[in-house]
């Protein structure tokens, strides 16, 4: 059994589906610190005048030591409208704009308080356009798992019963794999070869929101990112 552990994200790029796709059970790694400058509020979408950043403003105490799945929304601002607005007037012209648009816009609508919730909420209803909303996707602040940081991901891929630990390519600079070995896990990292697609305006631009391949390619888009079909990349 594979089992992929990833803290959550905003509008997350195509390497974390990848991740989720190639996975058993998909755990959000939700109660660990979060990082301000990281991907756990924010991602980027292309533009005609290049990369545009959708950041979901939030409130932090201190120095930000804080876990992610406490972190809070600050609405003083409507961002949510900003965000909206920003993906309809660069989206407006993708081919399929018009069998996403209404999700995000039922999305915004809603009032949203804690940054976890909505992270969940569009990795959910994402990984189900890409057609993977079967897989099993747990919070790991459901679990009550304890231990360092590598005990503890080691202990959760003993919960499930994984033999495969199926890790994104940062975790070379940190995880030793003979501590997974000699637990009965083995580890694999990630080697994303990110796909070039069809986009709106000009040059490719990789490390995009998931969403940029979903309005420009829908229903193929899975596998554009597993790389089963190439992504009739031109210049529109």
């Amino acid at each position: 059994m594979v089992i992929g552990i990833l803290q959550p994200g905003y509008l997350p790029w195509l390497g974390f589906f990848e991740q989720m796709y190639r996975s058993d059970i998909f755990v959000i790694y939700d109660d660990v610190q979060y990082d301000k400058e990281g991907w756990r509020n924010r991602n980027r979408i292309k533009t005609a005048n290049g990369i545009q950043w959708l950041t979901v403003p939030v409130l932090l105490k201190g120095s930000g030591s804080q876990m992610i799945l406490d972190v809070r929304i600050d609405n003083k601002t409507n961002w949510r409208k900003k965000h909206l607005a920003a993906i309809r007037q660069n989206y407006s012209k993708a081919r399929c704009f018009k069998d996403y648009i209404g999700i995000f816009e039922d999305v915004y609508e809603r009032d949203w308080d804690l940054l976890v919730a909505i992270d969940m909420y569009f990795i959910q209803i994402l990984a189900e356009c890409l057609g993977i909303g079967h897989k099993n996707i747990v919070r790991s602040s459901t679990l009550n798992i304890q231990g360092d940081r590598i005990e503890r991901l080691i202990n959760i891929c003993k919960f499930f019963g994984a033999d495969i630990f199926y890790e994104g390519a940062a975790g070379r600079n940190y995880i030793d794999e003979q501590d997974f070995l000699t637990r009965g896990v083995s580890v694999e990292f990630q080697d994303y070869q990110h796909p070039a697609y069809r986009q709106l305006y000009g040059d490719f631009m990789p490390n995009l929101s998931v969403i940029d391949l979903l309005f420009n390619h829908g229903t193929e888009s899975l596998k554009i990112i597993t790389g089963k079909v190439k992504g009739d990349y031109h210049r529109d």
